[in-house]
């Protein structure tokens, strides 16, 4: 999800926030809330751009991560606007949740804390940034083309007359 490159969290300070400008002196962020504070953040404080975020999987791949822009995807191709599931529910509740987006998500380094903190996000960019889902049901999947279409497809030549040439070069 590209839109998520613009949206951060910062430690310390509840919600999320749209990176405004980065400057020298640290970054400028806006709230997402009704408020849309402004605020600079200074070089010490620790901004996490949700791009860059990702969660524990259980799998034989090398990354043993999923992105967080690939479970937020999850989650809204799942619930959309009705989430059923309370930040604030039960330990319990809130694995069955994490467990019916992510399926083989790894149950002994996501905490429930991390669970909980994804259900706000979630419910903060549907409310605030709903860009965010739009641009990932836009975004296109990358089909793999065969090597034989490839390989047949027609490729128009141009005429002797309407090639470049030597001395243009």
């Amino acid at each position: 999800m590209e839109a998520l490159k613009q949206i951060a969290n910062v430690a310390g300070y509840s919600g999320l926030y749209r990176i405004v400008k980065p400057g020298r002196a640290g970054v400028i962020v806006e709230s997402l809330d009704e408020k849309k504070t402004k605020t600079m953040m200074g070089p010490t404080a620790r901004v996490s751009v949700l791009n860059d975020i990702s969660m524990y999987v259980n799998d034989d791949s090398e990354e043993q991560s999923v992105s967080l822009g690939q479970v937020l995807a999850a989650i809204d191709e799942k619930y959309g606007d009705t989430l059923t599931v309370d930040p604030k529910g039960s330990a319990e509740e809130l694995a069955e949740f994490m467990a019916s987006v992510v399926p083989n998500y790894d149950r002994d380094r996501v905490r429930t804390t991390d669970i909980k903190k994804l259900i706000i996000w979630y419910g903060i960019l549907r409310q605030f940034a709903p860009d965010v889902f739009m641009a990932a049901a836009e975004e296109p999947t990358a089909e793999p083309v065969a090597i034989e279409e490839a390989v047949n497809e027609e490729v128009p030549v141009a005429n002797e007359s309407e090639a470049p040439k030597a001395s243009d070069v």
